[in-house]
């Protein structure tokens, strides 16, 4: 599968078909979508009201001819003039507060939704990702999807519904000429608004990539703070960081003067149409056939609809922008791994750990192959090593077996069962690994322990500690288990990262143990240690052990030598090195280094 970047932006139109997308989540909360749409319905009433009443407020003064009679009708009218105002706003408050609940949950549930399809991803999209932009594309995704849920649903509707009414209230009661000048002014608001709005686009497009890029540099240089300051690079660094941000500002720059160019066209429209219904008002009102009352109608209804109005424009640009933005998101959420759970597939039932690598082949890239044919068996409860040079394809045995990968050629077998046919959370559920390059969470070093089973007691996770021989080191450390560890266990060295990284996998149990050169980082001294206890642990367990330092898997049942992705030699220790073969060299090479 070949993923490419999704973050990446071309000039192609916004595609509207991923409005779709969203009525699921409308639909759930189909109560809560009633009542705010009848909230709506309701300020919008209120709304239309307002110059009505202020139309007969207007004319009472001009024409009443009784004190008495001027002042009841004027307390009336201003009452209800402000009874329509508040209703407007209390109503529109209403909507806004029942609707929220909505877009709250549809936020929470996408937002779910990417982080469980990003985990589900393989490993290839993973090893390429830009881990700042994708985090910086998947807020602008949901942060857009709750504008586009509420403003679509309750500003975009709801104008061209007030449009609907005002121009057919002005049609009935004062003729085409008004109704007229209404429709043609929003028909030419709305065309400018579209085309200006379809051709800055791209300048929101190219800002957000901007914006992905230059947080991806920033994310990318923190991340690598030691290697940053081993090579006296900052500098470097501040120039690659700040490149990345002449080009946001220059993005920046284009969508502003874009934006300029938008809303000068939209305000020449609003100030042309308005002067035109103004200027014909005030003519029939010369003419004696409006009242002054009309006359503020006619000018209360071209306020109250161009005020929306303008506000369309910005909810059109921003609706485009957040389309813009979601595209990207659902980019992503179209991505499939090419490692899948066959349909209905059942989970791994684990008897007694059997391992069988049966003619295994594979490669990253065809043109350099990594394994070929690879054949040999882990017997329940034994320890089975792997070694052979660096690049030999040692630890992507590991990465197949974890079905990170799907072999090309052949398969592996657990008790019998294909990997490849089982669900991969209970095969994964099976396995522990201790790796050769540990990474930690910027959490306590109690809690990334309780990592390898997040429902274990303190006590359990105490005698995992125990086990690995991490309690003398926590018991020197002030805070002991609650020490902080730093993002990605920086504040922790090699070693005892990977203490917690053998404690978290003890705590684990899985009747499948993996070390990736587990000791690597380890003194002699601490190897030994934890050497025993890893026997004692895999005591019972099957294990599969890949391994640079030869000494560390002497006492393996069996040997196997990878050489450029072949099986070249297999065998205990002492068979091996009687056979005068490849281990024999590596043995003695290592021999002579530690000698």
């Amino acid at each position: 599968m070949r993923h490419g970047n999704f973050s990446e932006q071309t000039d192609t139109p916004v595609n509207w078909r991923i409005l779709r997308h969203l009525v699921p989540y409308l639909r759930h909360s189909r109560g809560r979508v009633t009542v705010a749409m009848l909230c709506l319905l309701a300020a919008k009433g209120a709304i239309l009201v307002i110059p009505f009443l202020l139309k007969q407020l207007v004319d009472s003064l001009e024409g009443a001819s009784s004190a008495t009679l001027l002042t009841s009708v004027l307390l009336g009218l201003v009452l209800a003039y402000g009874a329509a105002r508040f209703a407007n706003v209390l109503f529109a408050e209403l909507r806004d507060t029942i609707f929220g609940r909505v877009t709250e949950r549809a936020m929470r549930e996408i937002g779910l939704r990417v982080f469980r399809h990003v985990h589900s991803l393989d490993l290839e999209y993973h090893l390429n990702r830009r881990t700042g932009g994708l985090a910086r594309d998947i807020e602008r995704g949901v942060t857009g999807v709750s504008f586009l849920l509420r403003f679509f649903v309750f500003n975009i509707a709801p104008t061209l519904f007030e449009i609907a009414m005002v121009a057919g209230i002005l049609l009935f009661n004062y003729g085409p000429g008004f109704a007229g000048i209404t429709l043609v002014s929003v028909f030419l608001y709305g065309w400018f608004s579209l085309r200006a709005t379809e051709w800055r686009t791209r300048f929101v497009r190219e800002m957000n990539e901007a914006d992905s890029n230059s947080n991806t540099r920033a994310v990318d240089s923190l991340l690598n703070f030691e290697t940053v300051r081993y090579f006296n690079n900052e500098d470097f660094e501040a120039r690659r960081y700040d490149s990345e941000l002449q080009k946001w500002e220059l993005a920046r720059r284009r969508n502003r003067l874009s934006l300029f160019g938008l809303n000068g066209g939209q305000a020449l429209i609003i100030a042309v149409s308005q002067t035109a219904m103004i200027g014909l008002a005030a003519w029939r009102v010369r003419e004696g056939s409006l009242s002054l009352g009309d006359f503020i109608l006619i000018n209360q209804f071209m306020i109250q609809l161009f005020m929306p109005l303008g506000f369309l424009g910005f909810v059109f640009r921003e609706i485009k922008g957040s389309m813009a933005n979601i595209e990207q998101m659902f980019a992503l959420l179209r991505l499939q791994p090419t490692v899948t759970d066959a349909p209905g597939a059942p989970a791994l039932a684990v008897q007694r750990g059997r391992i069988e690598f049966n003619r295994v082949s594979f490669a990253y890239d065809p043109a350099r192959p990594i394994l070929h044919d690879v054949s040999f068996v882990i017997e329940p409860g034994q320890k089975v090593a792997v070694v052979g040079a660096s690049g030999a394809g040692k630890s992507t045995l590991v990465k197949l077996l974890f079905r990170f990968y799907d072999p090309d050629g052949g398969r592996i077998l657990i008790d019998g069962q294909d990997i490849r046919g089982v669900t991969q959370a209970t095969l994964r559920a099976a396995i522990g690994i201790v790796p050769q390059d540990t990474v930690l969470f910027n959490d306590t070093i109690f809690e990334n322990v309780r990592y390898g089973n997040p429902r274990a007691t303190d006590a359990a996770v105490e005698e995992a500690i125990r086990l690995a021989h991490l309690d003398a080191f926590i018991d020197g450390l002030p805070e002991g288990g609650a020490t902080l560890v730093g993002e990605r266990g920086l504040k922790l060295s090699g070693g005892e990262r990977q203490r917690v990284s053998i404690a978290r996998t003890i705590l684990k149990r899985p009747p499948i143990l993996v070390f990736d050169e587990a000791t690597s980082s380890l003194d002699s001294r601490s190897e030994q240690a934890i050497l025993d206890a890893l026997r004692e642990i895999s005591r019972e367990h099957t294990s599969l052990v890949i391994a640079h330092r030869l000494s560390t898997v002497i006492d393996a049942q069996a040997i196997v030598v990878l050489h450029q992705g072949v099986v070249a030699e297999t065998g205990t220790h002492r068979e091996l090195l009687a056979a005068g073969g490849r281990y024999a060299a590596l043995w003695q090479a290592q021999q002579q280094r530690e000698g």
